[in-house]
């Protein structure tokens, strides 16, 4: 993990390296069996190097603790290791150039779930899986089981901490997705009840 971490600082495979103040590869524990996966890095990510420090972050935070755990018990990264301009969508090309080091983090990680935050992880983990992606609101809340990378791993799709921010609906969806993951987690022994 650590050499992922840095190859992404030294990566120039995209222009996002040009306007970044800081890479952020990831952070968490490296054997996690729990992996949750965002977008890309906002303003204060950027400045801090790390995933999920802003106003989403703390969100992130309320939500790990309806689980009980804690991020050094989790892995979180994103789609884009580098912000980009004014926080807007990941452009293919972007993805493209980025997510070799997330399918490596994938791999040394080997999660059974797999959390992902939003459209663009969820678009990009269900193309994993051979799985045709519609819409978040269509498919968070629900397992999908199948393989990623060649790993058995159970996918979990929910809104982006972000969008909580700004809709009281998501919010409350968020909160009753974790709830759902929380049994599911439970159930399967990998966090206590």
């Amino acid at each position: 993990m650590e050499e992922i971490a840095h190859e992404v600082k030294a990566c120039r495979k995209c222009p996002l390296w040009k306007t970044r103040k800081n890479a952020v590869p990831g952070d968490g524990n490296p054997s996690a069996e729990v992996m949750f996966i965002g977008e890309a890095p906002g303003y204060w990510e950027d400045v801090k190097g790390k995933p999920f420090v802003g106003a989403a972050g703390k969100f992130l935070d309320t939500l790990l603790s309806i689980l009980r755990v804690s991020r050094s018990d989790v892995f979180i990264g994103n789609i884009l290791k580098c912000r980009p301009p004014q926080n807007r969508d990941p452009l293919p090309e972007e993805i493209r150039a980025c997510t070799p080091f997330l399918d490596r983090q994938i791999r040394v990680i080997e999660p059974r779930y797999i959390v992902t935050l939003g459209r663009h992880s969820t678009a990009y983990i269900f193309s994993k899986m051979g799985l045709q992606f519609t819409s978040i609101s269509a498919v968070h809340g629900k397992f999908f089981e199948g393989q990623v990378l060649g790993l058995n791993v159970c996918v979990f799709p929910t809104y982006h901490p972000a969008a909580a921010l700004y809709s009281a609906r998501n919010r409350e969806a968020s909160e009753n997705d974790f709830k759902i993951l929380k049994a599911e987690l439970e159930r399967h022994g990998v966090i206590k009840a």
